[in-house]
């Protein structure tokens, strides 16, 4: 049979296990010329596995890889690379101190007599990439003092200096606002009509379907169909991709409307920067949700609150009481726990165990005190706290952190694992089993299902569900507006770092919040 000359790359039965893990079984996937291809599936699919044996850091149990039809077996990265396959990571794998050409041409710069680099031709041949990709940046910038979306646009122009012929994005809008994931698609389109091949990783429903022309899923390591745009809904999507209907919706639904009794007070805060007089009450049994665009202050909020940023004025009080809260360590004797919105960087001890990090919170029931602390006396929260510092226990933090995973359905066997090893959606439910055991009285969850699958959102929606059901004033923040209106009891909206007005859930809609975040006052 003659090849497809419109067929850039085919992955015909691909499989590969690791100790105690099948990752893959049978797997079936290509990509044409000038095609966005979408691989989906839960954390835990073998998304990841795929795209790395692509890239030639695995090499495949069984199957064959070809290119242009020709038969391949990539040894390493840099014969990926030589085929023509470039990768950009959801983390970022530049140098800050470099300008923005060093770290394009990192280890490949032009060099003049006696081995030294010609910064002209590199700040050159950087200025032609960029300007072919139409992205205004000076090539002689420090990485470092770029935004998110810029240093994404870098690691871009990288993967294309190698003349890649298939880009693979992992969760490239991740840490990008709308505009400037605006900016990323028109980059994306002018490589579709270069022909270049596009493999998209994401969570967001809403932008494959706007920019993917066709759909592979994933789950549980095996291939469960590839779609056209036109073939299949965003429901029935979700539905191959979890074996069943996301059910965010029917959860909203099926929670009662709380009327506790206020949990945490912030009064007329502010800081040094950004915050101006941020009033507002989270009540127990409630899930409170801030909305806002990129910048509006949420983040910094929930910092301040937490003792991890300073704030200059105003007061916070706990169940009616005023507390003074300095650092993370204050606010969690007085009974607040925080889940950042960067898990990797704030939220997870990578090299530690799963169970360390879960038990890295002093350990609690419901009533305030842990199993062994009941038998040792101690029956306050500010007793667990100290005791906490000076000793622990392995045999007592393996039984409760397993407890908890079980709960939370870590997805594979983590047993003596560290956290570094597992997925985005497992790293980002290892920081909430930890919460879940402590059980806090006030819990901030910023952005918690920020590079989670379908199916994982799903479960921490249920969790933070159970809670509030539980007693727990939960205090959401997402820049997902269908995730806000499927699970918060309340929504405040902030702008510029101001609060500027609460939407009743009852009337709630993406374009009524969109309406208060979105719009300037006039001047």
């Amino acid at each position: 049979m003659a090849q497809d000359p419109g067929l850039l790359l085919e992955a015909r039965g691909i499989s590969k296990s690791f100790p105690g893990v099948r990752a893959l079984h049978r797997v079936d996937c290509d990509v044409r010329r000038g095609e966005v291809h979408a691989l989906l599936g839960e954390n835990g699919a073998g998304k990841s596995t795929l795209v790395h044996i692509l890239a030639g850091v695995f090499e495949p149990d069984e199957g064959v890889l070809r290119m242009g039809g020709r038969e391949m077996r990539f040894r390493d990265a840099r014969a990926a690379q030589e085929a023509g396959i470039a990768m950009v990571f959801q983390e970022r794998s530049l140098a800050g101190p470099l300008s923005v050409a060093e770290n394009v041409f990192f280890g490949r710069q032009p060099v003049r007599r006696w081995s030294l680099i010609d910064k002209a031709r590199l700040y050159r041949q950087t200025r032609v990439l960029l300007d072919d990709l139409g992205i205004g940046l000076d090539p002689a910038t420090p990485l470092e003092s770029l935004s998110p979306a810029q240093q994404q646009m870098v690691e871009i122009a990288k993967a294309l200096s190698l003349n890649a012929c298939l880009l693979v994005l992992d969760e490239p809008t991740s840490t990008l606002t709308e505009p400037e994931t605006a900016v990323l698609f028109g980059i994306i389109e002018r490589l579709k009509q270069r022909g270049v091949g596009i493999v998209y990783i994401s969570h967001r429903m809403a932008e494959v379907f706007r920019i993917c022309d066709r759909m592979t899923v994933l789950r549980d390591g095996e291939h469960q169909g590839t779609f056209a745009r036109q073939e299949i809904t965003e429901d029935e999507l979700i539905s191959r991709m979890v074996g069943r209907r996301s059910g965010f919706e029917a959860l909203a639904r099926a929670r009662p409307v709380p009327a506790g009794s206020p949990a945490l007070e912030v009064r007329r805060l502010r800081d040094a920067e950004s915050l101006r007089d941020i009033s507002f009450v989270a009540r127990a049994g409630e899930i409170t949700a801030f909305a806002g665009l990129a910048g509006s202050g949420r983040t910094e909020l929930a910092m301040c609150v937490f003792g991890a940023r300073p704030m200059t004025a105003g007061e916070v009080r706990i169940h009616g009481q005023p507390v003074k809260i300095r650092s993370p360590g204050d606010a969690i004797a007085a009974g607040v726990g925080y889940l950042p919105e960067d898990r990797k960087e704030a939220g997870l001890f990578l090299e530690m165990s799963v169970a360390a990090n879960v038990c890295s919170v002093p350990i609690r029931d419901e009533h305030g005190h842990s199993s062994e602390d009941v038998v040792r006396g101690r029956t306050t929260y500010e007793e667990v706290v100290n005791a906490s510092r000076w000793w622990v226990n392995d045999r007592v933090m393996e039984r409760q952190a397993a407890t908890v995973t079980a709960r939370m359905r870590l997805t594979g066997d983590i047993g003596g694992r560290r956290v570094q090893e597992l997925s985005g959606g497992n790293q980002q439910k290892v920081i909430l089993a930890r919460w879940l055991l402590v059980h806090p009285p006030i819990l901030i969850v910023d952005e918690p299902t920020r590079g989670v699958d379908v199916g994982a959102k799903r479960e921490v929606h249920q969790l933070l569900g159970e809670l509030a059901d539980a007693g727990t004033a939960v205090v959401l923040i997402s820049s997902e507006l269908p995730e806000i209106l499927a699970v918060a009891d309340r929504i405040l909206v902030m702008r510029e770092g101001r609060l500027v007005g609460e939407v009743p859930r009852a009337a709630a809609t993406e374009e009524s919040i969109m309406r208060l975040a979105a719009i300037r006052k006039s001047r």
